[in-house]
């Protein structure tokens, strides 16, 4: 775009994407091809790509939803009608999930960052190799049901 809004925001994306290429000591689309070889030879690795993928798709669709507004508001009166607004209020939810996600990758990148080096995540870590689920996950099979006594009675009827 030409008037600069989403150069910022591009910025984000760019300046991200140069801290995981110097972190990792590779160019992205290498580390890219790394995790989809081995996606479970480096987690860090795996996350911080899957939420890069993330972050890309949350800046396009910010990007979209500019343009939208932007061609809106070039045609509108002084006054800005409810689909201008609801425009607005779509570009403002998409940078607030742009922003989050940078959050994210940011947070990956750092390994100081809070909730890394503490107990919980002590015990976090020793849990992620699983695979599987921790609990079953399908119903337990039960024997055939056998029918009540007869002298059980009715249900919900007191017994005297």
């Amino acid at each position: 775009m030409s008037d600069g809004i989403s150069d910022e925001a591009e910025g984000v994306v760019g300046v991200l994407t140069e801290r995981i290429e110097a972190h990792f000591g590779m160019n992205l689309g290498q580390l890219k091809a790394a995790v989809a070889a081995a996606p479970t030879a480096n987690p860090e690795a795996t996350d911080v790509v899957k939420w890069h993928g993330l972050l890309t798709e949350a800046q396009s669709v910010l990007d979209r939803a500019e343009d939208d507004l932007l061609a809106s508001l070039g045609t509108q009166p002084s006054e800005v009608d409810d689909p201008v607004m609801g425009l607005a209020h779509r570009v403002n939810a998409a940078v607030t999930a742009r922003d989050g996600r940078a959050l994210v990758v940011r947070w990956l990148l750092d390994p100081d960052a809070p909730g890394k080096k503490d107990l919980a995540a002590e015990r976090l870590a020793r849990l992620r190799p699983r695979t599987g689920p921790a609990v079953q996950t399908s119903a337990p099979h039960r024997p055939v049901e056998t029918p009540a006594p007869a002298s059980a009675g009715r249900p919900g009827t007191v017994r005297r």
